[in-house]
């Protein structure tokens, strides 16, 4: 009989980093922002975009992609002018070429957290630079976004003591181009997640934040194909420290 209790103890000490080891499977993805900058008059920029479908379609191990494409406006001279650029986009990529330390912005370039750039079109980089990510995430703050009609429910909390500002942008997914002219004259682009819209909503310095920000959706962006993602910036050094998206159907 003791014989038969010492076993049974021991098959149960046996189990126990196998029952433990089963609650990391269920672990939140960690979100990653992925913003690409492209343009259809740059002959290298399909690539990227293909890149950025693929992260954006594929799960990733242990991380939520959120993909941004953001269509610059300073190819627009120069034979194909892009129906998704924005100067908006452009300035943006400036500042974080002043930040990166960088000559002058360049296409494609991906910008993974508002930490690390690199050519866009770089797979290979790409990959490590999420699973980096995934790796060494800090304690992320809570950052829930709920569409409400035509307006998105965005409650933060736990975000520190440190400024950031708080950006909204609207992105739409299953778009192409058939180009007439310029580098990528003839070709048929494909795009995932081109920002329609950028803004900032607001800034967090009491570790909380919560609004309902109405939505300016314009009638040829299909519903269907919309999301709405929000995230966390420190203006001083362009980290992004948290985000979250959901769709708009």
């Amino acid at each position: 009989m003791r014989n038969n209790v010492a076993i049974i103890f021991l098959l149960l000490i046996l189990a126990i980093p196998a029952v433990a080891a089963e609650p990391a499977a269920n672990v939140a993805p960690v979100p990653v922002v992925i913003e690409l900058f492209t343009s259809e008059g740059c002959s290298s920029c399909p690539p990227a975009d293909a890149l950025l479908m693929s992260l954006d379609r594929n799960s990733v191990p242990g991380a939520e992609i959120i993909a941004l494409g953001e269509h610059v406006d300073y190819w627009d001279g120069l034979g194909w002018k892009d129906r998704f650029s924005s100067a908006e986009y452009t300035r943006r990529q400036e500042s974080y070429a002043a930040q990166f330390r960088i000559d002058s912005p360049y296409t494609p370039q991906m910008v993974i957290n508002g930490r690390t750039e690199f050519v866009g079109n770089d797979s290979s980089r790409a990959a490590r630079v999420i699973q980096d990510a995934v790796r060494t995430h800090p304690t992320l703050p809570s950052l829930l976004i709920r569409p409400h009609g035509e307006a998105v429910d965005i409650a933060i909390e736990n975000a520190g003591s440190h400024r950031l500002d708080v950006i909204l942008a609207v992105t739409e997914s299953d778009l192409s181009t058939q180009v007439g002219r310029g580098e990528n004259h003839g070709r048929l682009l494909r795009h995932t997640a081109v920002v329609r819209e950028l803004r900032k909503i607001g800034k967090i310095s009491s570790g909380q934040f919560t609004a309902r920000q109405q939505l300016t959706l314009k009638p040829d962006w299909r519903r269907e194909n919309l999301r709405a993602v929000v995230f966390l910036q420190d203006p001083s050094t362009l980290e992004i420290t948290a985000a979250a998206q959901t769709a708009l159907k």
